[in-house]
């Protein structure tokens, strides 16, 4: 039987106890530090910020993903990663003390030192940790033995992806070529036990927990030895081969209907990342549209002045995966805008297939200049403020947009995609997003959108998400990039 090795919190639990221990530690010392020899335990408060800072802990390892990739980690970033993680912690332990007005009855100082202590000794058990882990994965009388079988060209770049993990679960006690091949020598340090006709003598006799079967296209599929091996019941792990190859972006398995199959896409979000995102739009769209009522009561009476008709613009785009949907605006824009879009596109200073022009004639109030000479009218503050961007909370309230994602096409530029344009539309659009912050006033190359949109969704995290809408923030209050 097969022990598979385990998954989500349960696979770096070890990590997650000796984090939860670091800041308890740090927490007392704090304590006696600021108060002398006294349990910290035994006042109401402090008993109720230790359960906090336990609960903070386990939202910023879920959101955060802390513990992802640590084993692969140096000591720099791992210095970098778990200062990253102890802010969050600290600063979103704040947050229940402000809600319920106890700020000012629990020490600063003992908060501050709780910090500091939290970082040293969460930062020097982990460096502790990965090292005994690292000095026992060298020893091989706890590890599954595993039988590589491959083509004799392949073995040595396979044996190389197979250990390209620091932390091995199993050790390759021998290889095996995937062909008539003469079964002698070693490969890598690893010693030759046989070929497809000898390897099932080798199998019955040794020990060996798991067998790898590297795919070629070039030999046979080994349909009668994968059998014989499971009849054995040895548990067999087949590489796809050229199916593998020909499938690029994030690979995984799943089911569909009585199939087993191998399913690839240009990122992968787990159910949970896509939980908090939505929940994340639900917040900030709440927000967002609180504001927007507010804002219609007080520029709504100004845009109609300027130019009668509805105060908002509405407008049918395309969002995830092609799927049309109706964006709503603030209108900046004269009734008779899209009319004369036509006679404009002379002037679209966007390489490509988006519209955008200096001082656009149609933006309400554009006749009216500045000493500047710059348009001065409701329309141009209200784009220049973006402020005619929060009707899409609404969007985002109903789930065809997101708080963060890349910008919705008019239909008119969707029908006009190639086929590498296709692939920003593989995520929600969203009211900002990575072009966004990126100077888009100073882009006017299309594909370079195209470009930066794709780089989005291929790092896509929610910790991205938060630094992007951190920096739409700062650019807004700044008036950089703006339409």
């Amino acid at each position: 039987m097969y022990k598979k090795s385990p998954q989500g919190w349960l696979k770096h639990w070890d990590f997650i106890l000796l984090d939860m221990i670091s800041l308890q530690i740090a927490f007392m010392i704090a304590y006696l530090i600021r108060n002398g020899l006294s349990n910290p335990y035994s006042q109401k408060i402090y008993q109720n910020e230790a359960i906090i800072f336990v609960l903070c802990q386990l939202a910023v390892i879920f959101i955060n993903q802390s513990f992802e990739e640590i084993l692969r980690r140096g000591y720099y970033e791992e210095f970098v990663k778990t200062l990253r993680h102890v802010c969050l912690v600290m600063l979103l332990s704040l947050v229940p003390l402000f809600v319920t007005q106890q700020s000012e009855a629990f020490s600063r100082i003992t908060y501050f030192i709780t910090g500091a202590v939290y970082f040293v000794v969460a930062f020097l058990l982990r460096i502790v940790r990965k090292r005994r882990l690292f000095k026992n994965n060298v020893n091989l009388e706890h590890k599954r033995s595993m039988i590589l079988i491959a083509r004799k060209e392949d073995v040595e770049q396979t044996v190389r992806r197979i250990l390209s993990s620091p932390i091995q679960e199993f050790a390759i006690t021998g290889i095996a070529f995937l062909g008539q091949s003469e079964a002698k020598g070693s490969i890598s340090g690893i010693p030759v036990v046989g070929n497809i006709n000898s390897v099932k003598d080798y199998l019955v006799r040794e020990w060996v927990d798991e067998v790898f079967v590297k795919l070629s296209d070039d030999v046979p599929y080994p349909q009668k030895l994968i059998d014989d091996l499971i009849v054995m019941g040895i548990t067999v792990h087949l590489s796809l081969g050229a199916v593998e190859k020909s499938l690029s972006g994030k690979k995984y398995t799943e089911r569909i209907g009585d199939y087993t199959v191998l399913t690839s896409s240009i990122n992968v979000a787990t159910p949970k990342q896509l939980l908090y995102k939505r929940m994340m739009d639900i917040a900030g769209g709440l927000v967002g549209c609180i504001l927007t009522l507010i804002l219609t009561v007080i520029i709504g009476p100004i845009i109609y002045l300027k130019s009668p008709g509805p105060i908002f613009f509405s407008q049918i785009r395309i969002g995830l995966n092609g799927k049309r949907f109706k964006i709503y605006k603030f209108r900046s824009m004269y009734m008779d805008a899209e009319e004369r879009k036509k006679e404009l596109m002379s002037q679209n200073k966007m390489d490509g297939l988006m519209f955008k022009m200096d001082y656009d004639p149609r933006i309400i109030g554009s006749e009216k200049k500045g000493k500047d000479g710059k348009p001065k009218g409701i329309g141009n503050f209200i784009r220049k403020t973006s402020l005619d961007e929060f009707p899409q909370f609404f969007n985002v309230l109903k789930g065809d947009m997101s708080l963060v994602g890349t910008r919705p096409p008019t239909v008119d530029e969707w029908e006009q995609y190639e086929l590498h344009h296709r692939s920003r539309m593989s995520t929600k659009p969203g009211i900002t997003g990575m072009w966004q912050v990126s100077g888009r006033s100073d882009i006017t190359d299309f594909e370079e959108v195209v470009r930066l949109d794709t780089q989005y969704i291929e790092n896509w995290s929610l910790g991205l998400d938060i630094k992007i809408l951190l920096k739409t923030v700062v650019s807004v209050l700044k008036s950089e990039g703006s339409v």
